[in-house]
This record gives structure tokens, C-alpha cells and sequence, in this order.
């Protein structure tokens, strides 16, 4: 069966198998997998591709139905761990297959070096192809882009002096999902306090005091696909200091933005901000990289980082979020989603931010 192009859109593959001398591909990667075949339980499939783009989705039993109305890939039901195997050891007979280095087990490549295969370790294939965004794709993403901006704006009223973050992170999950979102992008981030000096700080029992800046970073899954959003919101009024570092975070980030367009390269996105944030003092504050791609995972290409020579280009969906963070004290984060365009850039996050 050929490739339906769920997501891909371009069937063959022919001169990347060439490049890394291999005759077929094992994706075991769930992002992958599902990118290749459309099934929405892909962390329990795996999809054996060739070079001309036809290929054959991998699954037990459980997913009988689900696979055969889901995958644009030929279907083949296990019925154990054997019966892949010999599944395996028949249709690749003296073929070099290709292993996603990067996601494969060491047990499950010593079951298919005990299959006597030319294994060789592949990384970024498929994940080269999935940077650029098809139309569907972005349309997906920009579904839940909305659903976060709604879902945030509806729960706000909630966030106030005594509300526990893990409360607030409540509110924003319920509201997600009362207005369709199939889940969480990831673990919310609520920090208030001192505790937004960390900038992976999860929600916790901690009550939000008068003249806090809360870091809010949510976003939400919507048909597999991802959004990221941060907006950071004062509770009463902020002493001088910390409204400072809002309005310079708030100031590098438009920059950044506006910078984003086809042709520019991560790392000279990265270094735009980090040089605008260290003509303010604040470049050591600045301790994580400018953005990242979203698509089926929350973190892919591009990298928008030091040094990064990834090139944007257009259907590539990435974030800017520049941080400045202080321990002991407390920090700030900003963050928007945007589609790269042929003339630029949209912006695909909308929730107000607030204005010092």
C-alpha cells in the first residue's frame, strides 16, 4: 500500500536512504509514527518505511479497529513478540534497515541483531521532514493556539491574592478541555513569587501573594498537535524592580518577533535577544534558549539557539520566548507561538498580555 501522506505530503524518500546507506527504515519514535501513518496510539505502533515512501504500520491486537480506520499505511496486527519477529525476519532478509538511534532500546536492537540484520543507526530523518508544517498540519496547531488563548483567558479570573497555583493550573486544564482540546500540551507552569526564578517551575502548593508576577507557560494538544504559550500576570502592584524586568523581557520579545522570517537562521535569532537583553544587563539572567519548533512533539526543529545554523523557512511553526530569571527573587518569561511565512510571520498566540 503507498503512502498516504497524512501529514508528509511528499512520498519518497530515495536519497536519504541513499545518504545513509540503508534499505529500510524501523521508526519506533511515537511522533514519528504517527507523522508516517496517522495512528493516534503510536506510542504502540511501529512503522516499517522504504525508500519509495510505502510502508507498513506495526500494532497488536488491542488496535485491530483503530488502526484500519486511522493509518494511511497497510496495517499489520501482532500476535506476540515472536510473531514480529518472524514478520521482521521475512520481509528484510539480507536488507540493511535503519534504526531511530535516538528512541530505539537497547533490548529491542539486540532482538533485531538477533534476527541476523545489517542494523545501521539513523537519527533526524524523519524529523528533518517534519520542521516544515503542511497546511493541515498548521491548521491543527493553530486550532489549539486558540484553545489555549480561550482556555487562559476564561480561567484568569481565577488567579488571584490565595490562589494556590496548582488551583489556577486546574482551572486552565478544565476550561482546555470544556472547550475541546484533547489534552495538555505538557505540565503546566504556574511561579509565582520566587518561584519564577525557575523557569521549569511546575505548579505547586504555593499561595499567590499581593505584588506577584505569576510565569503562566500552558498550551494544548489538539489532534496530536501541539501549542506553547507564556504570559506572566501581576497581582497588584509590582515593585519597581520586577516591572522593569517585565517591560525589557516584554520589549526583547516584540523584537524578536518581528525578526522572525524565512532565510534567518535560529542562532542569529537567539543572539538578536541575548544582545538586546545584555544591553540592559541582564544577558546572565537570560539562561535557556530563545524558542523552539512545535508540531507532534512540544520541543522539535527548528532550534532557535546559540550557535543554531538551523534556517527558518516557510510552514515552520516555532516560539520566542526570551526569560530573564533571579534566584531568591523571582524572574519573567514571555512567550509566543508563530507560523513562518513567505513574507514573514503570524503570530499565532493571542491571550492579552499584561501592560506595566
Amino acid at each position: 500500500m503507498g503512502f498516504g501522506g497524512y501529514a508528509l505530503g511528499v512520498k519518497e524518500f530515495p536519497e536519504q536512504f541513499e545518504a545513509v546507506s540503508i534499505d529500510a527504515l524501523w521508526v519506533s519514535t511515537p511522533e514519528n509514527v504517527r507523522y508516517l501513518s496517522g495512528f493516534s496510539s503510536p506510542e504502540d505502533g511501529r512503522v516499517l518505511l522504504w525508500p519509495d515512501g510505502s510502508g507498513l504500520l506495526f500494532t497488536d491486537g488491542r488496535y485491530t479497529v483503530q488502526a484500519a480506520e486511522e493509518s494511511s499505511l497497510e496495517v499489520v496486527i501482532f500476535s506476540s513478540q515472536a510473531d514480529l519477529d518472524q514478520q521482521l525476519s521475512r520481509r528484510l532478509s539480507g536488507k540493511r534497515l535503519g534504526v531511530e538511534a535516538d528512541h530505539l532500546t537497547l533490548q529491542a536492537a539486540r532482538r533485531l541483531e538477533g534476527l541476523s540484520l545489517q542494523l545501521k543507526e539513523v537519527s533526524g530523518l524523519i524529523e528533518e521532514r517534519r520542521r516544515v508544517k503542511t497546511p493541515a498540519e498548521v491548521e491543527r496547531i493553530r486550532k489549539a493556539a486558540e484553545l489555549a488563548d480561550r482556555a487562559l483567558e476564561s480561567a484568569l479570573p481565577t488567579l488571584q491574592v490565595g490562589t494556590r497555583e496548582l488551583d489556577f493550573a486546574f482551572a486552565v486544564e478544565a476550561a482546555l478541555r470544556r472547550l475541546g482540546a484533547n489534552g495538555v500540551a505538557f505540565d503546566f507552569i504556574v511561579a509565582s513569587g520566587p518561584r519564577s526564578a525557575m523557569p521549569h517551575g511546575r505548579a505547586s502548593e504555593r499561595q499567590v501573594e499581593e505584588g506577584d508576577l505569576v510565569t503562566v507557560d500552558m498550551g494544548a494538544l489538539y489532534q496530536g498537535y501541539h501549542s506553547d504559550m507564556t504570559r506572566a500576570y501581576p497581582l497588584g502592584q509590582l515593585g519597581s524592580r520586577l516591572r522593569s524586568l517585565y517591560q525589557e523581557v516584554l520589549r526583547v520579545e516584540q523584537l524578536a518577533v518581528e525578526a522572525v522570517r524565512p532565510g534567518v537562521t535560529g542562532g542569529e535569532l537567539d543572539q538578536l535577544a541575548r544582545e538586546a537583553l545584555g544591553r540592559a544587563g541582564l544577558a546572565e539572567a537570560f539562561a535557556h534558549s530563545l524558542g523552539h519548533g512545535v508540531g507532534l512533539a512540544i520541543h522539535e526543529g527548528p532550534r532557535l539557539a546559540k550557535g543554531s545554523q538551523d534556517r527558518l523557512e516557510p510552514g515552520m511553526v516555532v516560539t520566542i520566548e526570551p526569560g530573564v530569571y533571579f534566584p531568591g527573587f523571582g524572574g519573567v518569561r514571555i512567550e509566543d507561538l508563530l507560523l513562518v511565512t513567505e513574507s514573514g510571520h503570524s503570530v499565532l498566540s493571542h491571550a492579552a498580555k499584561a501592560e506595566l
